[in-house]
């Protein structure tokens, strides 16, 4: 890309007033006017936050990044957009995607830049950075935030998927608060996001995976210090990107995205991939539905003995080989055209990775579990569809019939779940209506509902669960999330009552409500929605204009891009 074409340079090129303006500000951060003559300006979106404490190191992280653009020949630009804390955040950092999205998105357009580095760590930032960018369709790479170090307690190693076994001892009185509070202190031992194959490390595999960051990204510690080797690597990779003008669409072919679905399965990759995925085809314009995620995930066994569906944990894997190694376990299965920001090949990526630990990454032909990592139901009970992960799932649980237990919304469900008098046993059916995007609002983790007091004291530790919210990629069990319609905008699962029989067939895809058509269209015609609906704001916004999960659960009005055309000059 030639000095004349360089985007910024409609800003810092310019002579003048508007020359001058543009500078003269930028000049009392101390910067020469030599950087503004003609250097690709790259801005380095950075979502740290002490309010989200899986990015909190990403001051450091940028500094890498720095020191790449400028060996390159670069002008690095940092800027803050809002950063998602899965932790900390109410009532769920789902609810703000796509108005962080909206931030990366306009952020990146109405400023001069080239090219940007998208700084990404905890569950949401890496989707609505992914999302807003692809928008404007710059060159962008992708600089993950790294998983932390393995907890340790008791001799054993633990993580945030342990956190469900520990909510679940104390209240069966296996364990103490007390015990709680020490483990409490041993599991976040690194700066980091989740250890296991949580959401977190899901999406930074799903960014490797489609070729938007560098290789071996995915799953290098934040303590390693080849983090910031990675992070300066792509940083001097961003500005050569500039000057090859290899921009997000060049990338995110259809090819892209089913790789990414190929190895979300092979990884037993979070449940929140899905809507994650779709939102980011929604926005780059490739076509993805539902149906492809099962359709491609077929016959793609769990790979990667990770938890939750197994048992080691996301450092364990970088030093297995990382993600390079399982996609060369994956080779016959993938594309392996597709062009990546390295500038070649996704093949060239993995091509000569090993697997060092074949306990922790195995073969296609010897796969740590025979199911796939994620399957796609369909019935009368979820005419859109709803998502499930099998390796995850209690295997006798997979064809099972039983009759619903049924909860309104959350706070019925939190109010009468260990209410001794709950008519429930090892084969009820748990449903909890009103999570989805519009009924919550904002589509909460809150799918792998606890099991009942009672149940837990008798020693069951497993029961079938749906609901139209998400479930956090550290969970696990039979549970069975994102059905679409959602309740509050009168899909079957609002009409489900007390003791119906639900049958569920995960061989044959089936999710069905074991109620006659005619009792079920009766029902619907005195159906009323519920839901609260926002009187204003943001959330107001969200409601009205939030898609359903099959379609990405985006803003109806942003899907598609606009561009990195600024159609209007201010001075």
């Amino acid at each position: 890309m030639s000095e004349k074409t360089l985007r910024s340079q409609d800003w810092f090129g310019r002579s003048g007033k508007d020359g001058f303006i543009y500078r003269a500000w930028m000049k009392n951060q101390g910067i020469p006017d030599e950087e503004f003559r003609g250097k690709p300006v790259i801005g380095i979106c950075n979502t740290w936050s002490e309010l989200t404490p899986c990015n909190a190191h990403f001051r450091e992280l940028a500094e890498s990044v720095k020191k790449g653009v400028i060996a390159a020949g670069g002008f690095p630009l940092e800027f803050p957009v809002m950063s998602l804390g899965e932790t900390l955040m109410k009532p769920t950092a789902m609810l703000y995607r796509n108005l962080a999205s909206m931030d990366t998105e306009e952020s990146i357009r109405a400023n001069p830049m080239d090219g940007v580095v998208l700084l990404c760590g905890c569950d949401k930032t890496t989707p609505s950075l992914v999302m807003g960018a692809a928008s404007v369709d710059l060159p962008t790479i992708v600089v993950s935030g790294g998983p932390m170090l393995t907890g340790k307690y008791e001799g054993r190693d633990i993580g945030t998927s342990d956190i469900w076994r520990f909510s679940d001892a104390v209240r069966s009185g296996q364990m103490s608060q007390q015990e709680l509070t020490v483990a409490e202190a041993c599991m976040c031992r690194s700066q980091g996001h989740c250890a296991p194959m949580g959401t977190a490390s899901t999406m930074a595999c799903m960014v490797e995976s489609l070729g938007l960051s560098l290789p071996e990204n995915a799953a290098i510690p934040a303590a390693d210090s080849r983090r910031k080797v990675i992070a300066q690597l792509s940083g001097k990779r961003i500005v050569e990107m500039v000057k090859e003008d290899l921009r997000m669409s060049h990338v995110l072919t259809r090819k892209a995205f089913e790789n990414a679905i190929i190895v979300n399965a092979a990884i037993g990759g979070s449940t929140n991939f899905v809507i994650h995925l779709l939102a980011i085809a929604g926005r780059i314009g490739v076509p993805l539905e539902l149906a492809d995620f099962d359709r491609i995930s077929a016959g793609i066994p769990l790979i990667a003995n990770l938890q939750p569906s197994g048992k080691h944990f996301m450092e364990d894997f970088y030093y297995a080989g990382g993600l390079p190694a399982l996609m060369s376990s994956l080779h016959e299965k993938l594309h392996h055209d597709n062009l990546t920001v390295s500038g070649k090949s996704i093949k060239h990526n993995y091509e000569s990775a090993r697997i060092w630990n074949k306990d922790v990454i195995a073969t296609l032909d010897e796969p740590f579990k025979k199911e796939t990592g994620l399957v796609v139901l369909r019935g009368n009970l979820c005419a859109d569809g709803a998502v499930m992960k099998p390796s995850a799932a209690s295997p006798e649980l997979l064809k099972h019939k039983g009759k619903a237990i049924v909860f309104e919304n959350i706070e019925d469900f939190h109010s009468r779940i260990d209410d001794p008098t709950l008519p429930v046993d090892k084969d009820s059916v748990l449903v909890l209506k009103n999570v989805g995007p519009v009924g919550y609002p904002g589509m909460p983790e809150v799918g792998n509902m606890s099991l009942p007091k009672k149940l837990l004291a008798a020693g069951i530790t497993d029961l079938v669960r749906i609901s139209d919210g998400r479930m956090s990629g550290t969970g696990f069990g039979t549970v069975i999330l994102h059905v679409s319609p959602e309740a509050a905008r009168g899909g079957t699962l609002a009409l489900v009552e007390n003791g119906d029989l639900i049958s569920l067939d995960v061989d044959a895809r089936s999710l069905e409500l074991l109620v006659p058509d005619m009792e079920i269209a009766s029902r619907r015609s005195r159906w009323m929605a519920s839901h609260p609906l926002a009187s204003r704001g943001y959330v107001q916004l969200y409601q009205q204009h939030v898609t359903q999960a099959h379609e990405g659960a985006d803003m109806d009005f942003l899907r598609g891009g606009s561009g990195d055309k600024v159609t209007r000059d201010s001075h």
